[in-house]
């Protein structure tokens, strides 16, 4: 009896990881569906319509009109977007300035029209309602 539960515990054991993983792979999926949402708005020039979409720790963080001033001045000068090719995404919990909280940072390899190389990082959080909104937007 002893030999059967001790297999049983290592099988749960073997198991475990797979369990994990899967809700994590959703997770990721889900934010990866929001960001790309997001930066559709974004790449379209509809920058008010992006920060709207936002989360709200982005939107306490900017003003409407700050963000849509920002983010013209930033994304213009690049011209339109090439190509994206996700690069990395990273489930987190605790990010650097940032409320506790579940994150997924996404990066993208991004060419634009007037920038042949650049790194995207778009960063969805999990609201309290259990949707996932962008919390955060840069480029390197």
């Amino acid at each position: 009896m002893k030999t059967i539960l001790a297999l049983a515990a290592v099988l749960l054991m073997n198991a475990a990881p797979s369990f994990a993983a899967e809700p994590q792979a959703e997770i990721i999926k889900q934010a990866e569906t929001a960001a790309k949402a997001w930066i559709a708005l974004t790449d379209a020039g509809k920058y008010g319509e992006s920060w709207e979409r936002a989360g709200t720790f982005f939107k306490t963080g900017i003003s409407k009109s700050t963000w849509e001033t920002g983010v013209r001045s930033l994304r213009a000068p690049l011209g339109s977007v090439k190509a994206r090719e996700l690069k990395s995404t990273e489930y987190a919990t605790t990010l650097p300035g940032a409320p506790d909280g579940e994150y997924v940072v996404i990066q993208y390899e991004t060419q634009f029209e007037n920038k042949k190389a650049a790194l995207e990082t778009i960063t969805p959080m999990r609201e309290k309602d259990g949707s996932w909104k962008v919390s955060g937007y840069f480029i390197r």
